[in-house]
């Protein structure tokens, strides 16, 4: 019996379902928010970029190409004219081959729900579509609190960092808006996430290492910008351990530079050219966007400390994340660097561009995914945190909330428009403050009782929907089935934190009683 005992004690260790629950929570974490971001979603498509995607995969789902005559007859074109004289976008079509799944959906539930009239079928399809945003979104939080599990950090703070990440950050925003930040994001952080999840000292896996250049090479796909990640990536691998993993960073330059290859390829084929992208030469008013002829320093000070853009104002825990770094070094110096190197990276990058930006939108949209990668920090930050740290998060968490509240609530364009976004030649106004504007907005509608045109007031769904002819109870259908969704998925995560919470006790329970 003594000789056997060990043997079943360890097949019955708090050790070996660990992994199960750790999976369950991220699993259940990412349903709720999927369905949480989808619940709060304005369902509307209305700047340049969003249109153009909502026109790619329309395309591609009807006629199976890219070209996207639809934009050129209602006025709606921003790109060039291929080769072959059909009309393109000059975005690579990875968002709109993500975006296939729910235009097919959105569809179907315009042509069969009761009450949609069918003028307002385009509207239902296009609320459909942000539904990829809000899944994408979710997906990098998600991966996010995997991170942080295998970390080791415990299910509570892990839990609390990723909800920080969730609500507090630009992510909350845009997974309400078809922009491809979130899908860039949840590439992103998915590659983090797979390349390292073996503990520092143990080989990467060739297979880890081509699974998260392929997702790299997809960020590509979805804008070609997101090429200055790889080499953040490679130099991750690199500086991880002492004994260099030149294998797995081979295979991560392999794949991802596959990503990259296919994608010039394509511009040669339709442009005749490997670097032209199909971006027109000039867009509003004769302004070329896509060049880099902002000065470094106007880049960086409309970044860091612009009331329109600034990364500290729009994403206040970025401040809990840089007090985490040290630790994240600590724990695991790949995920560190990619976690400081990467924001920074890109801050340099976007802001000698032309349109740094970021057309009409909400915040430092082209910094989104490097926020999402900076996130990481947080997770580190809140363990063993101190008093002082603690009161930080709480406070930051309370000012991004706001922040990403605020932008949602109204509508970005109608506070751009209307304050002032740009100067007559097009250039961004340093001292645009949507946050007031927004406000004053929110104030305004809630205070009125006269009903405000549709593409004005509140910006969400249901509201755009009314307006748009979908019948009120069209509407409770599909409102019932988001919040029905949410609640039991909300009911599965809580379930899945008390089994993660009692199992990491049991384990460290065990750990103290075997020293």
């Amino acid at each position: 019996m003594s000789t056997t005992a060990p043997t079943l004690q360890s097949h019955s260790s708090p050790r070996a379902g660990a992994g199960g629950d750790r999976r369950a929570l991220v699993i259940s974490l990412l349903v709720f928010l999927a369905f949480f971001y989808f619940l709060l979603s304005t369902g509307r498509v209305r700047t340049m970029d969003e249109v153009s995607a909502d026109f790619q995969v329309e395309s591609l789902a009807r006629h199976g190409t890219t070209a996207i005559p639809q934009a050129v007859s209602a006025n709606l074109f921003y790109g060039t004219f291929d080769r072959f004289g059909r009309p393109e976008s000059p975005y690579p079509p990875g968002q709109a081959v993500a975006l296939l799944p729910w235009y097919a959906a959105g569809q179907f539930v315009a042509r069969h729900l009761p009450g949609v009239a069918a003028g307002a079928r385009d509207a239902v399809s296009d609320f459909f579509l942000t539904g990829e945003s809000a899944l994408f979104s979710a997906l990098a939080v998600a991966m996010a609190l995997s991170i942080f599990l295998r970390l080791g950090i415990s299910p509570k703070i892990s839990l609390a960092a990723a909800a920080i990440l969730a609500l507090a950050t630009p992510i909350a925003a845009y997974s309400g808006w078809l922009f491809s930040e979130p899908l860039a994001a949840a590439l992103l952080v998915g590659a983090a996430a797979v390349l390292f999840i073996p503990p520092p000292g143990m080989p990467i896996s060739v297979r880890r290492a081509v699974a998260a250049g392929t997702l790299l090479g997809a960020a590509v796909w979805v804008r070609p910008t997101h090429v200055i990640a790889v080499p953040v990536f490679l130099a991750a691998v690199l500086l991880r351990d002492k004994k260099k993993q030149w294998i797995a960073a081979i295979a991560i330059a392999v794949a991802a530079g596959i990503g990259v290859a296919l994608l010039l390829w394509r511009n040669a084929y339709l442009h005749g050219s490997v670097f032209e992208f199909g971006y027109p030469v000039a867009a509003e008013g004769g302004k070329a966007l896509n060049t880099f002829e902002t000065p470094l320093f106007t880049g960086l000070l409309g970044f860091l400390l612009s009331p329109g853009k600034s990364i500290f104002l729009f994403s206040p825990p970025i401040l809990l994340a840089m007090i985490g770094l040290p630790r994240l070094w600590r724990r695991d110096r790949g995920l560190a660097v990619i976690a400081a190197a990467t924001p920074v990276l890109y801050l340099l990058f976007f802001a000698t561009y032309t349109q740094w930006e970021g057309g009409y939108s909400y915040g430092p949209r082209y910094l989104v995914p490097a926020l999402a990668l900076l996130g990481l920090g947080i997770g580190p930050a809140l363990e063993n945190a101190s008093r002082n740290v603690r009161r930080l998060s709480i406070g930051v968490f309370l000012a991004g909330f706001l922040v990403q509240a605020l932008g949602m609530a109204t509508s970005f364009l109608e506070a751009d428009v209307a304050g002032g976004y740009y100067d007559s030649q097009y250039n961004y106004r340093m001292g645009f403050s949507p946050l007031d504007l927004h406000t004053h907005l929110l104030l305004h509608y809630a205070a009125t009782s006269i009903p405000a045109p549709i593409g004005q007031g509140f910006d969400k769904w249901w509201v755009f929907l009314s307006k748009a002819g979908v019948s009120a109870g069209a509407l409770w259908i599909l409102a019932g089935v988001l919040i029905l969704a949410a609640a039991v998925s909300g009911w599965w995560l809580r379930r899945a934190y008390l089994k993660a919470a009692d199992r990491a006790s049991e384990v460290a329970q065990a750990s103290a009683c075997a020293d």
